[in-house]
């Protein structure tokens, strides 16, 4: 298991078109993945659990992945928020 601080650039957070994209790219691997936001962490494979944390631009959450392919899901995501979800 492995964790990542990352901090969200993008101006509308993880909120609707952005994490649809994040959900999809955490769906393409084998292993969990986790985000965590304070004390609350949720399945980053789904789209109401994301969604219910309310991350906006500027807040650091955690990603945490555990699993065969581990270390490219957490590299795949990290590089996604921090492009700030191009389309």
């Amino acid at each position: 298991m492995i964790s990542k601080n990352v901090t969200i650039q993008n101006n509308v957070g993880l909120h609707a078109r952005p994490a649809t994209f994040f959900i999809q790219k955490a769906n393409s691997y084998k292993s969990s993945i986790w985000v965590e936001k304070e004390d609350r962490r949720v399945n980053a494979k789904s789209l109401l659990g994301v969604l219910s944390l309310g991350i906006i631009k500027g807040m650091t959450i955690t990603l945490i992945a555990d699993g065969s392919d581990e270390t490219d899901a957490l590299e795949g995501l990290v590089t996604l928020i921090e492009s700030g979800f191009p389309e």
